[in-house]
């Protein structure tokens, strides 16, 4: 599965995702993000794996699985733009809002914004066709949610 995802990636002109790779294709964005300041840690990890288990009703195991699976993706794609264009290409426009806002959870989740973070938050939505006001309010819902709903 691995390997066919990376030969879509790599097409001049990737087809459309199936729902297994896109599911792949976006946990590995969130697994490069995490990455992006090379502090991969238990915070990210913990964050991305409670978003795949609530955002594609998996169970904790499964989670984890496809979070590994991605982590094997990420280490071997290509760069960041191709992958965001064939999640842009192969997902609906509401789904890749969602895939913003669980990408600021994954910035957010230990706490410490770096300028890698921040440099790559800056490209995906724009790869994803998310404006920036998009990309802000899916933010703020990422912060609101990780305070427990206050603010």
């Amino acid at each position: 599965m691995i390997r066919a995802l990376l030969t879509k990636l790599t097409q001049p002109d990737p087809a459309p995702l199936g729902d297994d790779d896109a599911r792949l294709a976006i946990t590995a964005i969130l697994v490069r993000l995490a990455r992006s300041d090379h502090a991969y840690g238990a915070s990210e990890i913990d964050e991305i794996t409670r978003i795949l288990s609530k955002r594609y009703g998996l169970t904790p195991d499964a989670a984890v699985a496809l979070l590994h699976e991605a982590e094997e993706v990420e280490a071997a794609a290509p760069d960041t733009v191709r992958f965001t264009n064939a999640v842009k290409d192969g997902v609906r426009l509401d789904d890749r809002i969602a895939v913003i806002e669980a990408a600021w959870s994954v910035v957010l989740a230990d706490g410490v914004r770096t300028a890698e973070e921040d440099a790559l938050m800056r490209m995906i939505p724009r790869f994803l066709g998310i404006t920036d006001l998009q990309s802000n309010e899916a933010r703020l819902r990422a912060a609101k949610a990780m305070n427990g709903g206050a603010g």
